[in-house]
């Protein structure tokens, strides 16, 4: 009687265990795919948040050229008022305003050789320690852009700008 009660189960025992083996196998599965979807997800998020940053910088960059471009009509519109206003006024105004940019440019020049000399003459250092104490950076900007002035100036108008 035993044998029967021990076969029975024994029986039932392994057939549950056959039983439950695939839906453990299904339940295995599922977790991993849940996993992997999540990494999935997770590595999308990346390339949009990327996507994101890339579009954003381009927008970026276009405002700058369009802010570029406003500057350069701006300063056309400029140049181009003050010409015709010189034309205008003819006679010694129209000299008198066209003479303007060209003196303060050698004054400026001047101003710049003068105390370079003079530093080196009265502080008695090498010229490169004198032109380090006079070119100091709002001194060199207002060089820089005199100079720069006349040199795009007609670089912008060979070009049309």
């Amino acid at each position: 009687m035993i044998e029967l009660l021990g076969g029975g189960i024994f029986g039932s025992l392994l057939g549950g265990l056959f039983r439950l083996a695939p839906e453990v196998l299904k339940w295995l599965d599922k977790k991993n795919e849940r996993t992997h979807e999540l990494q999935m997800f997770t590595q999308q998020c990346q390339l949009e948040t990327l996507r994101g940053n890339q579009k954003l910088a381009e927008i970026g960059a276009q405002h700058g050229a369009a802010v570029d471009a406003g500057v350069m009509d701006a300063f056309n519109s400029a140049i181009e008022q003050q010409t015709e206003m010189v034309k205008v006024a003819g006679g010694w105004a129209a000299s008198l305003s066209a003479s303007v940019r060209p003196v303060a440019t050698y004054w400026i020049l001047v101003l710049w050789s003068f105390a370079h000399i003079w530093f080196a003459l009265t502080v008695s250092a090498p010229p490169a320690d004198v032109f380090k104490l006079i070119m100091t950076p709002d001194f060199s900007a207002l060089v820089s852009g005199t100079l720069n002035y006349w040199f795009l100036d007609r670089t912008l108008s060979k070009r049309g700008l």
